[in-house]
């Protein structure tokens, strides 16, 4: 039997979800930013397709800072043999956060954040934050903050599940948290930067359960516009709800269009 070629076709232009370079960030008032799309596309046997977008925006003064952020990421397969199709990904992330400087190392913080993740049983996840923080490192070239606070989260799932303290099902759950954090950022040489966030929610609703967010990124410059990305995104839930595995994990790489 004659085999049925098979042709890929992988076109990237930016970072994807979680774990890229972030705009970078500079004290003067300019708002800066950064966009990205991805999209790959195979056909043969398997015909399969994303697409996914970045973005985000930051303006810093000597007194405060502004940064948002917006995620999405879509996929889909069709077996060629059967004709039968089905979404393998569906992921968005958006949110933004104040930052207002009470003193050269001290600050206070406030955020809101909304998520969405079909494939984690996730129809809508929002999070208000506030809190403060502390500037252990803050440098042109490193910088390390600590921070810590309260946060309130909202979940409302696409189909009942048995989570937190009710033993029948339900389609929706709140509960107030705490927020411990820290986000560290270094220019490793001219044209290389690392970047690494990590954000534990301890449930104080339901005590013994958390969430946890890992971000890893690391940049480099191609040009003055464009850079090349490679990032990796953890998350981690203690009580997803039942059948639902408690961690996934996101590895992205692409080029970045700074503004």
């Amino acid at each position: 039997m004659r085999s049925t070629p098979s042709f890929v076709l992988i076109g990237t232009l930016g970072a994807l979800l979680a774990g890229s370079a972030l705009a970078q960030s500079q004290p003067d008032g300019v708002l800066r930013g950064s966009l990205g799309l991805g999209a790959s596309l195979a056909s043969g046997n398997t015909k399969a397709s994303s697409l996914s977008l970045n973005a985000d925006a930051v303006r810093e003064t000597a007194g405060d800072k502004i940064t948002a952020y917006g995620r999405a990421l879509r996929t889909s397969a069709k077996n060629q043999a059967t004709g039968q199709s089905e979404t393998t990904g569906d992921q968005l992330r958006a949110g933004g956060r104040y930052d207002l400087n009470f003193t050269p190392t001290v600050f206070g913080f406030g955020g809101l954040d909304l998520e969405r993740n079909k494939f984690a049983n996730l129809k809508l996840r929002g999070l208000a934050s506030v809190g403060a923080g502390y500037h252990l490192i803050k440098t042109p070239s490193q910088s390390l903050d600590v921070f810590g606070g309260l946060a309130y989260t909202a979940d409302r799932y696409v189909a009942g599940t048995v989570v937190g303290d009710s033993a029948t099902p339900r389609t929706s759950y709140s509960y107030a948290s705490l927020l411990l954090g820290e986000e560290y950022a270094q220019a490793l040489t001219p044209t290389t930067a690392l970047k690494q966030r990590l954000v534990v929610l301890p449930n104080l609703k339901d005590r013994g359960e958390y969430r946890a967010n890992l971000d890893l990124g690391l940049a480099v410059a191609m040009t003055q516009a464009l850079s090349l990305n490679v990032g990796l995104g953890v998350a981690y839930n203690s009580d997803p709800g039942a059948g639902i595995k408690s961690t996934d994990s996101l590895f992205t790489t692409g080029v970045t269009m700074k503004f």
